[in-house]
């Protein structure tokens, strides 16, 4: 059993508010976290999985069988499955409005299940599971091997690369044929299967739905719609372009990643580091890592952005606090970067206290006044926290 870092996060939401809510992608450990918070619970503890027909028949008439466990923290899995509940969690948190009586576990974000923010606003806490990262693999795992197989446990820590691989391909096609149904996205599996492996080969670069819809045969309006639906999902994460009080002429288009590398090569026919070392994705799926890794561990306050103009400047991460740029980060695979003039103009632009290039391992130093070059682990380690 490895402890999950917002396990603490957690707990400390349950002794404040009434609500609280683990969202992520489907199989990233929700469950497995929520039992091992049910097993340390001070109160007693209800487990309801919405995917078991049992435990949705217990809740034909909900109010009457939750009203009947309120000195429990009730537990609910899959809870996207019964959207409906909603309104009456609300209802009944209010009767008291004690911390810790409902813990939600959801495959979708708040944006996707819109009764949670309209009926829930004020009462609940949202956690955000990712895939595993750096902080909380064993060191049995090394740095490699949570790139190239991504952070889900079940394929992360499968006995050998087949059972990984099927893993895989079974995860994606229950989104495709179930999940994403379930959640609302009338579309063709096939044509989102396309979209996803068409995105996994984009991955990193600036969007345009126009290529991808004139690719698939569908509207640019269409395409949007179903990258949205595959964000609010936790399968893709879009960037943002930072352009705040900039005069320069900005790309104001967004970089989409995928928000695991395991599915990026999986859906890229990446099996090993030795065909990723070769592929000409290799640099896009080390940012995308790099991306994921900072994502997952970054405090709330700080707000990711990239920054580039068309006249070359450009900057893959740019971290901000308000409308203050507090750093930069240039990801780059390799142990001795090179930059560019874009970079260092980028730099100038933005005027950052500090700007960081990220390598897989190289040593950490200062390259020049303000320049630091150092290896992901040293960044998220000794920098993130003070970012």
């Amino acid at each position: 059993m490895i402890t999950r870092r917002i396990f603490t996060e957690i707990t400390d939401s349950l002794s404040f508010f009434p609500v609280v809510s683990i969202i992520g992608p489907r199989q990233v450990g929700k469950t497995t976290l929520a039992k091992q918070i049910m097993s340390e619970s001070a109160k007693p503890t209800l487990y309801l999985d919405l995917e078991l027909q049992s435990d949705l028949f217990k809740l034909n008439d909900a109010e009457l069988f939750l009203s009947q466990h309120t000195e429990n923290l009730i537990v609910i899995d899959e809870v996207q499955n019964k959207k409906e509940l909603y309104p009456l969690l609300r209802a009944l948190v209010d009767r008291t409005r004690e911390p810790g009586q409902f813990l939600l576990l959801g495959s979708a974000s708040p944006e996707l299940i819109r009764h949670s923010s309209e009926s829930l606003a004020g009462r609940i806490a949202y956690h955000q599971l990712h895939p595993f990262d750096l902080t909380e693999i064993p060191d049995t795992v090394l740095q490699n091997d949570l790139w190239v197989k991504g952070g889900f446990p079940n394929v992360l820590f499968a006995k050998n690369d087949d059972l990984a691989r099927r893993w895989m391909e079974n995860f994606i096609s229950t989104y495709l044929n179930r999940d994403l149904l379930q959640l609302g996205l009338n579309a063709s599996p096939k044509i989102i299967r396309n979209l996803w492996t068409m995105m996994a080969h984009l991955n990193g670069q600036l969007f345009n739905a126009t290529t991808l819809g004139n690719s698939l045969g569908i509207s640019t309006p269409t395409v949007k719609r179903y990258v949205d639906f595959l964000e609010d999902a936790f399968l893709l994460k879009s960037l943002h372009p930072f352009s705040w009080n900039m005069p320069k002429r900005l790309v104001k288009t967004p970089k989409v990643y995928l928000t695991d590398t395991g599915i990026l090569h999986h859906l890229s026919g990446v099996t090993d580091f030795n065909n990723l070392s070769g592929n000409p994705i290799v640099g896009s799926s080390w940012e995308s890592f790099v991306v994921n890794q900072i994502l997952a561990l970054k405090k709330n306050p700080v707000d990711l952005y990239f920054y580039r103009t068309h006249h070359g400047a450009e900057v893959d991460l740019v971290f901000t606090k308000g409308l203050t740029v507090v750093a930069t980060a240039e990801i780059k695979y390799s142990n001795s970067p090179q930059l560019t003039k874009g970079n260092f103009q980028a730099f100038e632009d933005l005027n950052a206290p500090m700007n960081y290039v990220i390598t897989p391992s190289s040593d950490d130093y200062l390259f020049k006044e303000r320049i630091r070059i150092c290896s992901l682990k040293a960044f998220i380690t000794n920098y993130l926290p003070f970012v």
